[in-house]
């Protein structure tokens, strides 16, 4: 049974053992689908529970809340994906002051040997834990050998000499390089959400949009040419804008899709927004007919690159 789980405190979730993966997993790229599948793929010999645990919010958001890093993967679809690529179980350590302090000997103890009973303990490359980030694959193998399982680290990913790493897919998604993103992601770049209610400006400017709110600082931000997935069988083509509305005063991010030839309501309604090409920053106008103005331009824009697109996958 699918377990999700917040703690590391507790009574044991898998008396009968586990092999865990641990990481960021921000983005789900190549490389973190290589670490989840081998601890599957171990799990699977060892007839135990392959678990992937990772954090909420993100280490390196928690220390840097004034200006965080931008985040990839929204939890919902960081869960999903764990569980994708055959994870059984998935946890979601809170990270707060208490585990911030938490040595890398106590977080061995409490999360690995007591709550998850683990029989071997995978991570990524570079993978640090513990207070002051004290913990690595060496203090994991020693106190592994102590406690009775085993620690491993997997190597680095390469897709043609090139590193697989998050930083990397930010860099690519920031300069508008989707293609290159999507062959490190191992599917194109999209972010997902239940539909919320707007301002509902765009309806009175002739572009209606679909809004997900982004409750983090977002890798993107402009004008982007879409594709919707969710409303029908197919995905839908769209024109988004991510970002912070400066022409309206906006504050927080905001992804709103504006779907081509649709009239229906999405409120409420799962969506996922696929991200192909950028169109341009985001920028204030003078006054919303020049607003207006633009964002026909961006739609022709859009049009034609799905359309493009589209004819390109058909050939």
């Amino acid at each position: 049974m699918s377990r999700l789980f917040r703690n590391v405190e507790g009574g044991a979730l898998f008396p009968h053992g586990s092999v865990v993966c641990i990481g960021a997993f921000d983005g789900l790229h190549l490389g973190h689908r290589a670490l989840v599948r081998h601890a599957v793929e171990r799990a699977s010999a060892l007839e135990v529970a392959a678990v992937a645990v990772s954090f909420e919010p993100l280490p390196r958001e928690f220390f840097a809340r004034a200006e965080p890093p931008p985040r990839l993967t929204l939890v919902r679809a960081k869960t999903e994906g764990l569980r994708r690529f055959g994870a059984d179980s998935v946890g979601l350590i809170r990270f707060d002051g208490r585990l911030s302090a938490m040595t890398a000997e106590d977080f061995v103890q409490q999360a690995l040997v007591q709550r998850l009973c683990a029989r071997e303990v995978w991570i990524g490359p570079e993978f640090r834990f513990g207070h002051r980030r004290a913990g690595d694959i060496e203090l994991l193998r020693r106190l592994g050998a102590q406690a009775g399982f085993v620690a491993a680290e997997i190597e680095p990913v390469h897709l043609r000499g090139e590193r697989i790493s998050s930083t990397r897919v930010r860099e690519l998604l920031m300069a508008g390089q989707f293609e290159h993103a999507t062959e490190l992601l191992g599917r194109p770049y999209a972010i997902g959400g239940r539909v919320v209610r707007g301002k509902q400006l765009g309806r009175t400017l002739g572009f209606p949009t679909a809004n997900l709110r982004f409750p983090h600082t977002p890798a993107l931000s402009g004008i982007y040419a879409t594709w919707v997935h969710g409303v029908f069988e197919q995905p839908w083509p769209s024109v988004s804008s991510f970002g912070t509305r400066p022409t309206v005063a906006g504050v927080e991010p905001l992804l709103e899709a504006h779907l081509f030839d649709y009239q229906g309501d999405l409120y409420g309604r799962h969506i996922e927004v696929e991200f192909v090409a950028k169109l341009r920053d985001e920028e204030k106008f003078s006054d919303l007919p020049a607003l207006t103005e633009q964002m026909h331009r961006d739609a022709t824009d859009a049009r034609r690159i799905l359309s493009e697109q589209r004819l390109r996958a058909t050939a």
